[in-house]
């Protein structure tokens, strides 16, 4: 005979029931937004969950009881939904999937615990275009504002540890924001076109697509590009005297299929880089001259601290949000955002008193 539940499994339980009924809610929203394959896997997500609130309804029994709220994280699951790209909505079902709490509840089944470990692998699929398709800019935005946010207020710190004005503070600190911004353009720029230059170094040259027709059909270089390319010896050549015989019947399309199509390089991509990176690293270093601006009139201490509240706040959120993009807990993220950016502050900090000391 099944031993009757106490009041606080049956709390757990009814939990577990409100969750996936509302997991399952989400996966049909998600799958309201996308279109042919992805909407199928959505709505076979869904479907999953419905099946394990249909468990947890069997086993509640006549004490199912009125619908519970969510846990918090899944209303947040919810709310991000609804209100931004569908990005953020898998990457926290992602995590959520993965922190399943099926794994050391023996109330749960083993197949259960199995099937949310498989939905984070499904949903690490359907979000790898998403995230390949953002990482650059995420990585410039993240970057840059993250430099500028740590960059500035240490150089804020270290000048104001060494008992200065807060007014020669603030001059630091404006130039420590256009002299870092237009770094981190420049670097961005030449970063950029570097890469473009050596992905273009390595694609086949399309000139070379008015010379194919002409070769030596016994020599046949064509054989040396497809052996240049990796095939072996015998591989290259039959592939050779395929292409020169596809040439009498489809010239343009056997060229393309071989040079690829003629595609120039965005020569716009490098400049559109080096404004972001400016405009980030701009919008990072003016955080912590926000209480110098509006509050010059404080000791230089109290808008110390006020800017390093501000910064903390700034590097709590970058790192909630590069930890809720790649599908991992964002606190430990938020964490070691903060604690590395606050520990690099006030070594300048130290640096600057201790300077100032010397030179004083």
């Amino acid at each position: 005979m099944t031993p009757t539940p106490d009041a606080k499994t049956i709390r757990k339980w009814q939990q577990y029931l409100a969750n996936e009924r509302a997991e399952a809610a989400v996966y049909r929203q998600l799958a309201h937004k996308r279109s042919g394959e992805e909407k199928e896997i959505l709505l076979s997500l869904a479907r999953a969950e419905e099946r394990h609130e249909k468990y947890w309804r069997e086993k509640l029994g006549d004490d199912v009881g009125l619908p519970r709220r969510p846990d918090f994280s899944t209303l947040v699951l919810a709310f991000m939904t609804q209100h931004f790209g569908s990005l953020f909505a898998l990457a926290l079902m992602q995590n959520a999937e993965m922190r399943s709490p099926y794994e050391k509840d023996a109330d749960a089944t083993a197949q259960m615990h199995a099937d949310e470990m498989m939905h984070g692998e499904v949903i690490r699929g359907l979000a790898a275009d998403a995230r390949e398709k953002m990482s650059g800019s995420f990585r410039a935005a993240i970057f840059g504002a993250n430099d500028g946010l740590v960059s500035n207020l240490a150089l804020v710190l270290g000048v104001m540890g060494s008992g200065v004005d807060s007014r020669f503070v603030l001059l630091a600190g404006i130039s420590g924001l256009l002299s870092g911004a237009l770094s981190m353009a420049a670097g961005e720029y030449i970063s950029v076109k570097s890469s473009q230059e050596l992905r273009e170094a390595s694609a086949p040259d399309q000139k070379a697509q008015r010379s194919v027709a002409a070769l030596d059909v016994d020599a046949n270089e064509l054989a040396l590009v497809y052996r240049a390319r990796g095939l072996g010896d015998h591989e290259a050549q039959l592939k050779a005297e395929q292409v020169l015989n596809s040439l009498a019947d489809s010239h343009d399309q056997a060229l393309i299929e071989e040079f690829g199509e003629n595609s120039d390089i965005d020569s716009k991509e490098a400049i559109h880089a080096a404004i972001y990176s400016f405009c980030c690293f701009a919008g990072g270093a003016f955080i912590p001259l926000i209480p110098f601006i509006l509050a010059f009139q404080f000791s230089g201490l109290v808008l110390g601290l006020a800017g390093i509240v501000l910064v903390g706040i700034a590097l709590i959120a970058t790192g909630s949000l590069t930890g809720v993009l790649s599908g991992k807990p964002p606190v430990y993220r938020a964490i070691r955002q903060l604690l590395i950016g606050l520990g690099a502050a006030g070594i300048t900090y130290v640096l600057g008193m201790a300077f100032g000391t010397i030179i004083g």
